[in-house]
């Protein structure tokens, strides 16, 4: 990863013939397959550039790249990284790409490209299944958006994250700045961490935990992290993450996967279904011009509602194939809902007031007692599901959060000592030794 990002200059000397599909807007990823230019746009549409990228340049741009970064570029070293605020930038070298040197260029720029209007028009999601989506940030559930790489899922997250009230903190976690949360929502309480040779995701975690967080914004969810970021959403933390699976109802499977050995299958199992309350899917299809042409669309193909109720965990489907599936919302969702004063779920109007909205109106005009009874009932509604969750009832968020930064520590202590003294943690036998 890069170290010194700041120096890698978004100009036309950095770039050269790149720059103008740097500043366009409308392209989302450049890449260069050691013979080609292919770009990606907003449509979704994937096309070669009719530009010839000469050898002269590939190799002064790969230099100044490594420049920038202070990194080795060789045989030895075959892959460069570097990133600016917007780009992500990846180069291989020959003797790992058979090809060619090869390029890739990702944009993520500090802006959300979803707007409801578009998304309705698009077929990307109705009007009640965002309602819908929006409802379950009110309600403060966890989200886990789905889908194959490149396919939407940060910027569906960045979407929805933006009905987060205000006042609540957020913290952003991620290797590559994409979220860009306190530029998209200007006035929010943020904090954004990025990881680093020192931060890695586990620790950068446990840090979050210590900052008095009210949402927890994992930009992805690859390997054993994901049973810290459990163990965050056990004290009463909400967040979002992102999530590569291609059906809502293999996500269990998939955090289990990822998780190795770090948890026993069954606890973690039962913590995923007890923690994750919602997962959205997003997938791209081909869709038919009047004029009988395709387009390459994107839009959310499942909707998933994960529970744990008398000792049994279950998923249901609300969304399945793009359409609603008229199945109904379990009990324990339904009481999310209610508790955060929301009727109906596939209704929403722009009511909430911020603090900011507050302090400049008049108390006839906005039932202020109200506003803080519903922060008050949804904070007690945590409380009391972890309790029963732990089968606890002197259960307290605020000590089981300072408890989980502490066995996090503890839980990363054990994993190096057992790697030490050689353990393989393959097999039943191995895994009964050191439960």
């Amino acid at each position: 990863m890069a170290e010194e990002k700041e120096k890698v200059e978004i100009s036309p000397e950095f770039f050269g013939p790149l720059y103008q599909y740097i500043s366009d807007e409308s392209i989302t990823d450049i890449d260069f397959d050691g013979r080609r230019l292919w770009l990606s746009d907003t449509r979704n549409q994937r096309y070669p550039s009719d530009k010839q990228l000469p050898e002269e340049f590939v190799n002064a741009f790969t230099k100044r790249v490594a420049n920038c970064v202070s990194k080795q570029f060789h045989k030895q070293s075959p892959v460069l990284e570097a990133e600016t605020d917007t780009l992500r930038i990846t180069i291989v070298h020959e003797s790992a790409a058979i090809t060619g040197r090869a390029i890739c260029i990702r944009k993520s720029m500090p802006f959300t490209r979803l707007t409801r209007e578009g998304m309705v028009r698009d077929g990307y999601l109705s009007d009640q299944m965002i309602n819908l989506l929006i409802n379950c940030v009110h309600s403060r559930m966890n989200l886990v958006f789905c889908g194959e790489p490149g396919v939407g899922k940060t910027e569906c997250a960045k979407y929805f994250s933006s009905y987060i009230p205000v006042e609540q903190r957020v913290i952003t976690i991620e290797d590559n700045p994409e979220w860009h949360y306190s530029l998209l929502n200007p006035g929010a309480d943020s904090v954004e961490l990025r990881i680093n040779p020192v931060m890695d995701y586990t620790k950068a975690i446990k840090t979050c935990l210590r900052l008095n967080p009210k949402w927890m914004m994992l930009s992805e969810a690859r390997s054993k992290e994901v049973v810290y970021l459990l163990e965050g959403f056990s004290t009463g933390v909400r967040g979002m993450t992102t999530l590569h699976t291609d059906d809502v109802r293999k996500v269990p499977d998939r955090m289990m996967n990822m998780a190795g050995n770090l948890r026993s299958e069954g606890r973690l199992e039962n913590d995923i279904y007890s923690f994750i309350d919602v997962a959205v899917l997003i997938r791209r299809k081909l869709k038919k011009r009047d004029n009988g042409a395709f387009d390459l669309i994107r839009y959310v193909d499942q909707i998933g509602f994960f529970y744990r109720e008398n000792r049994e965990n279950s998923c249901v489907l609300v969304l399945d194939q793009g359409e609603p599936t008229d199945c109904d919302f379990p009990e324990v969702i339904k009481k999310k809902f209610a508790e955060a004063h929301i009727d109906d779920p596939y209704s929403y109007e722009e009511t909430e007031k911020t603090p900011e909205t507050l302090e400049n109106s008049s108390d006839e005009e906005i039932p202020v007692k109200e506003y803080v009874l519903t922060r008050d009932r949804n904070a007690l509604a945590v409380a009391d599901s972890r309790a029963q969750y732990r089968d606890d009832s002197s259960y307290d968020s605020e000590e089981r959060q300072a408890q989980v930064a502490g066995m996090l520590t503890d839980m990363e202590d054990e994993f190096i000592k057992r790697k030490r003294r050689g353990m393989t943690f393959v097999g039943r036998k191995q895994k009964a030794a050191v439960r």
